[in-house]
């Protein structure tokens, strides 16, 4: 009978290969109770990117507040648009799957963060309101009888 006795830099390679694997998701541990995660694994970009696009032309109100999203803000502006998880990847919700993707203003999905929130419907009074639907402050026919008095 053979005894094999492996060298402790073989152990140290092997733990650190174990390491990397459980940070991953694909060994499970005593802390890791859940299975292989599918935000761990590899290949999920591609897919979230098609889906990002899909929701990005597809899409044009804000999931969380309901109000219009303005394709012309870029990041980091507050208001520029991105992609949100309805149920967020760190509480189940699949990375990829276009029915867990919404289009968000990236202020509400920064608010929003990893928790579960119910999805708001923009009302009459939020209107969005614009320089050219302020009121007017001045009389601007009777302008210059109202300086000279």
């Amino acid at each position: 009978m053979r005894v094999c006795l492996r060298s402790p830099a073989h152990a140290t390679r092997t733990a650190i290969a174990r390491n990397k694997l459980y940070h991953r998701g694909l060994e499970s541990g005593p802390a890791n109770l859940m299975s292989i995660r599918t935000d761990r694994t590899k290949g999920n970009r591609g897919a979230f990117e098609a889906a990002r696009l899909k929701i990005l032309k597809t899409q044009t109100i804000c999931g969380i507040c309901g109000k219009p999203v303005d394709f012309s803000y870029k990041n980091p502006h507050p208001l520029a648009p991105t992609v949100d998880h309805i149920i967020p990847v760190s509480k189940g919700g699949h990375p990829t799957d276009i029915s867990n993707l919404q289009l968000a203003h990236r202020c509400c999905n920064r608010a929003k963060s990893d928790s579960l929130i119910e999805p708001r419907k923009a009302d009459e009074s939020d209107k969005l309101i614009d320089n050219g639907m302020l009121e007017q402050h001045c009389d601007w026919a009777h302008y210059k009888a109202n300086m000279a008095g």
